[in-house]
């Protein structure tokens, strides 16, 4: 398999990872886009520098992680709340309004942390392992497992005052 094939795999692979980190950092569609866009672009430059000491995924997630961050610093604004809409949430339409509900206000929650815990978090729930978020993070098990005690506990404290 040539690099471009294989480069053309690893997207597909790690395209909802990519989307998702996409909709979590932008306030529209199109900086979406763009944001994906550019993500992917990084990842075709570095791609041939990539050793294989770690997975693609956990590469991956990281490249886009710094491009979304690096982005944001660069417009110079801090996002507070953007509603995500339900194909973000990967939920079927026939849930309970209740459910949905819930839903929207913990992806609100999440959208109102700070950069680094939006990463931690978002890697939690795709049900990656301290070590797996640790390695994409570049912190230690420790810290990653004491940042997610204080973000859970961030948002109980904001559903005990909703």
């Amino acid at each position: 398999m040539g690099i471009e094939e294989a480069f053309t795999t690893t997207i597909k692979d790690n395209e909802k990872l990519i989307y998702k980190i996409a909709r979590l950092y932008t306030n529209n569609t199109q900086d979406q886009d763009d944001l994906f866009q550019e993500i992917v672009i990084q990842i075709w430059t570095a791609y041939g520098k990539f050793k294989h000491d770690s997975k693609i995924s956990t590469w991956v997630y990281r490249i886009a992680m710094n491009t979304a961050i690096t982005g944001l610093r660069r417009r110079k604004k801090y996002i507070n709340w953007i509603p995500i809409d339900r194909t973000v949430l990967n939920h079927s339409e026939i849930e309970l309004d209740e459910q949905n509900d819930k839903l929207e206000f913990l992806w609100q929650c999440i959208k109102e942390l700070n950069e680094m815990d939006k990463g931690i978090i978002l890697l939690y729930l795709e049900n990656k392992n301290y070590n797996e978020i640790a390695e994409a993070i570049g912190v230690s098990e420790t810290n990653v497992g004491t940042r997610i005690s204080r973000i859970k506990q961030k948002i109980r404290s904001k559903v005990i005052k909703s």
